[in-house]
C-alpha cells in the first residue's frame, strides 16, 4: 500500500503561481512513475505530467508545456508540481498517482494505469 497526501492548492488569480506537493509514505520502494492528474467539474479527469523516480525524466500533457514543472526529491519521497501562468482553465482538483509496477519502464497517460491516488486538492483560478 501507498498513501499520498497532496497539498499547496489555493485560490490565485490569473497569471499567478502555486507550488503543488505529494507526499508518499508507504511500500514506496516499488514506485516507477508517478504523476499529477486533474479534474475539473464535470470533465473528466486528465493527465497533467509524470516523472520517472529513479531517473527524473518527466513527459507533460501539452496543455501545460512551458507552464508547469514536475519533479521529485527521491530523499523525502515527495513529489512537487510547479504551476506558473495560471489560468481559469487550470481550475480543478489536481491529484497525484502512483503508475501500477506491472507498467514499468512506460509512462502512461491512462488514469487506468494508476492505482494509488492521493485524495485531491483544489486549485481556483480566478480571472
Amino acid at each position: 500500500q501507498v498513501q499520498l497526501v497532496e497539498s499547496g492548492g489555493g485560490l490565485v488569480q490569473a497569471g499567478g503561481s502555486l507550488r503543488l506537493s505529494c507526499a508518499a509514505s508507504g511500500r514506496t520502494s516499488s514506485t516507477y512513475v508517478m504523476a499529477w492528474f486533474r479534474q475539473a467539474p464535470g470533465k473528466e479527469r486528465e493527465f497533467v505530467a509524470a516523472i520517472s523516480w529513479s531517473s527524473g525524466s518527466t513527459l507533460y500533457a501539452d496543455s501545460v508545456k512551458g507552464r508547469f514543472t514536475i519533479s521529485r526529491d527521491k530523499d523525502k519521497n515527495q513529489m512537487y508540481l510547479q504551476v506558473n501562468s495560471l489560468t481559469p482553465r487550470d481550475t480543478a482538483v489536481y491529484y497525484c498517482a502512483v503508475q501500477r509496477p506491472e507498467y514499468a519502464g512506460v509512462v502512461y497517460t491512462a488514469t487506468r494505469a494508476y492505482d494509488y491516488w492521493g485524495q485531491g486538492t483544489q486549485v481556483t483560478v480566478s480571472s
